[in-house]
């Protein structure tokens, strides 16, 4: 059984819209959460167990998709960022990897293909996009042996971006939880993968997912490349 995590708890003040970034239209005339949905629906199929952590307007969340997902609330979704979401998720949840996403990724199907190796080898990883390194993304370098050594919006010399979309393997998922306990409120769950890295020797591999479209919505312009792919 694949089990998922979608991150929509947060308010999405950047985009500007009255409802839940992840219900934001998109050209298709599906919602953001319910591409996502159906993607890791025709990936992973019936049996996967998909947990959607929920905050603000969480109503609206779990009426879009009452059908396809149970519910991790984060009361605190005002006062904390990802690091925190991703926390509760990992507590309540089912035992076993977790793959996550960010509840405002816009992706190609196809993508999820990618990561099918390191799945099926209990590998922990985080997709990365290298063919852009924007000053004000989550970038990342690698180790001597390749794996994820730093982690962060504040990383020099990055040599890609992290796209919103991670896996934890069952062997690391406890320390993991561990870090990002420890982590500050407004941490975003990077943060806590970065520590966990650096205190307790866990390795990330990054999976480059540059050949296919991958767009986290923040802002409009997001937005109208995401209704490009």
């Amino acid at each position: 059984m694949r089990n998922v995590v979608i991150l929509a708890a947060g308010m999405g003040t950047r985009l500007g819209r009255p409802h839940p970034k992840p219900l934001t239209l998109l050209a298709d005339g599906r919602s953001i959460l319910r591409q996502q949905l159906d993607h890791l629906r025709a990936a992973y199929g019936p049996s996967a167990h998909i947990a959607i952590v929920v905050g603000f307007k969480k109503d609206l969340v779990m009426e879009a998709a009452a059908e396809d997902a149970a519910f991790v609330y984060n009361e605190f979704y005002d006062q904390t960022n990802t690091s925190k979401s991703l926390l509760k998720a990992l507590k309540l949840g089912p035992p076993g990897g977790v793959l996550w996403l960010n509840g405002d990724v816009v992706f190609e199907p196809g993508l999820l293909e990618l990561f099918t190796e390191a799945l099926a080898a209990e590998q922990s990883f985080v997709a990365v996009n290298t063919a852009s390194v924007a000053d004000e993304e989550v970038k990342y370098t690698l180790d001597d042996a390749g794996f994820i050594r730093e982690l962060s919006k504040k990383v020099v010399g990055g040599l890609g971006e992290a796209v919103g979309i991670n896996y934890v393997s069952a062997a690391d998922r406890a320390a993991l939880v561990e870090h990002l306990s420890r982590v500050d409120e407004q941490e975003y769950f990077e943060g806590g993968i970065e520590s966990a890295i650096s205190a307790e020797g866990l390795r990330f591999r990054a999976i480059d997912i540059s050949t296919f479209g991958c767009v986290e919505v923040d802002f409009d312009e997001d937005l109208a490349r995401a209704n490009k792919l």
